[in-house]
């Protein structure tokens, strides 16, 4: 049975007649402001915590398994990096075989030029 505001108003004013307006109010005040039905109690309180440590161990495996993807992916950049530095180092390479045989042959041309 849901207890409304106006019925609460009644029994505070019979209080009032029966035991006086201090005394009326001090046990009105020690009631919910709701229903009993809708007050938590210390095992509700205790079944909530179990389940938000619950959903908080999935939300954690959930950022374990992101955390590792992470970290392969870190691995693959790491990869790819070396390839780009091994390639710019061949690129070094064959920039200056190429450089240095258009060298040898201008001179070569400019011997042959000038026999």
């Amino acid at each position: 049975m849901a207890v409304s505001e106006e019925d609460r108003y009644r029994l505070y004013q019979r209080l009032e007649e029966v035991l006086g307006r201090s005394e009326a109010t001090v046990l009105m005040e020690h009631l919910p402001p709701v229903g009993w039905a809708d007050v938590a109690t210390k095992a509700d309180l205790a079944a909530l915590e179990e389940r938000m440590d619950l959903r908080l161990q999935v939300v954690d495996g959930r950022f374990d398994r992101v955390e590792d993807r992470l970290d392969r992916i870190d691995v693959r950049f790491e990869r790819m990096e070396n390839r780009f530095d091994a390639l710019r180092t061949d690129f070094r390479t064959s920039l200056l075989a190429v450089m240095s045989m258009m060298v040898v042959l201008a001179a070569t041309v400019i011997a042959a030029v000038k026999l």
